[in-house]
């Protein structure tokens, strides 16, 4: 038997998951930092929920992990966090609005891979629910924009609305029926560029007109985001996409963004996606997918409740795996294979070590040692490879004059200083 991995699923070694761990750390730090509370739900759904029409549409459902209980009932596993979290709005209605929640978790979709798209990752959502006002969409763009500092990437914010692409098609002679098709197509422009999108209208069979008319349109570009917004005002009849989009960058500029930029070609391929739809991609390309995205979604939980009015709820998912995958490629991540931070080489001196291995931990220093007697070149080699930060040297002359040498492995300097020394200096350079 030849072991392997299902195709799109990755194992994670320490110098990956400690870089995952990190990122992860960082976002629960922003979330609450912008009053958001954790929520967690099930893998599984029943197919229903997942397959309403309300959901995220018939494209995503070929992409959906499907399965059957003991009872024979139909389940699939979740393919993003968005859907549940409307389930869990829809299903407990005394929550207090307006309700903000994150989520960090598994998803799967049976899709194309490639770098940085997997079929088992890992999506981490901030969502609320409540608020009407785009104040609500700008402040989740300034939290995707906090984080991306953390994490010192340099990204830009692009942002459209659902409800101008519907006028941009509406203006274009765009048949009703054949809208969301075409806004899966429009939404490619940027990835296979003008010549695939003209040929996928083609075989939509919209008319020739209509395929000049909406790419020219798609094709307007201005030096600013206003300058656009202003040249859209003159040509369309159904402002409210453009009013939106306005309110939107006003908020931004309150909240100090200035990374926020208007793709009127973006469009998401959800279905569920009613007004601000928004994508964060890298500036230096280093990976061509978007490390974020989300948008509006106003109309779900309401129709998931069999309620005529909107529900309004605005959201936006993180990536942790493209992360990932951007924090190794931009040199950012310092290589560790191990959280030790110090590790303890004895010389003939294990159960003392052992006392001042236990002190460490106790003073909440991620602490190891050698219990294998191994030499000391073989010990410093290995405290090397892993990127143990501090390296103890304990021996008979160290325990009878209470000091221990201390070796800083980045630095090769050594110290000889006493225990609670070494705990002061470990934790000031944490």
């Amino acid at each position: 038997m030849e072991l392997s991995l299902p195709k799109g699923t990755r194992d994670f070694l320490p110098e990956d998951k400690i870089v995952r761990d990190k990122i992860v750390a960082l976002l629960k730090e922003t979330f609450e930092l912008y009053g958001y509370n954790p929520l967690e739900t099930p893998a599984l759904e029943n197919f229903e929920t997942l397959s309403n029409k309300f959901a995220g549409g018939s494209e995503i459902l070929k992409e959906v992990y499907t399965l059957e209980d003991q009872g024979k009932r139909k389940l699939g596993l979740r393919y993003d966090l968005t859907v549940p979290f409307a389930r869990v709005i829809a299903m407990n209605q005394t929550i207090k609005k307006p309700f903000k929640r994150y989520q960090i978790d598994r998803v799967w979709r049976d899709g194309p891979i490639k770098l940085g798209r997997y079929r088992e990752f890992w999506q981490c959502d901030a969502d609320v629910v409540g608020i009407k006002s785009m104040a609500a969409d700008a402040e989740i763009l300034s939290l995707a924009s906090a984080f991306f500092k953390k994490l010192d990437l340099k990204v830009t914010i692009f942002v459209n609305n659902r409800k101008l692409m519907n006028s941009l098609l509406d203006f274009s002679l765009i048949p009703k029926e054949k809208q969301e098709s075409t806004i899966l197509s429009i939404d490619k422009l940027k990835k296979v560029g003008v010549d695939a999108v003209r040929k996928e209208l083609e075989e939509n069979k919209l008319s020739d007109d209509s395929i000049a008319k909406v790419l020219s349109v798609f094709e307007i570009s201005e030096s600013s985001n206003e300058k656009l917004l202003n040249r859209l005002d003159e040509i369309l009849e159904n402002k409210e996409g453009i009013r939106e989009l306005k309110e939107l960058l006003n908020y931004a500029k309150q909240f100090s963004l200035d990374n926020v930029k208007l793709d009127i070609s973006l469009a998401r391929g959800l279905a569920y996606y009613t007004s601000t739809v928004l994508e964060v991609f890298m500036d230096d390309e280093t990976i061509k997918s978007s490390l974020a995205a989300g948008g509006r979604f106003d109309k779900m939980i309401g129709n998931f409740l069999g309620a005529k009015e909107e529900i309004p709820a605005v959201g936006m998912s993180f990536g942790l795996d493209v992360l990932t995958d951007a924090i190794k490629l931009s040199k950012k991540s310092d290589g560790k294979k191990s959280v030790v931070e110090v590790y303890i080489a004895p010389i003939k001196a294990l159960n003392e070590s052992i006392i001042i291995l236990d002190k460490l931990r106790k003073a909440g220093i991620k602490a190891d040692m050698d219990f294998s007697s191994k030499n000391i070149t073989k010990n410093l080699d290995f405290a090397d490879k892993l990127k143990i930060p501090y390296i103890m040297i304990i021996g008979e002359d160290e325990i009878k004059k209470n000091k221990i040498k201390l070796k800083n492995m980045a630095s090769g300097k050594e110290e000889i200083l006493s225990v609670e020394e070494i705990i002061g200096r470990v934790k000031n350079e944490a």
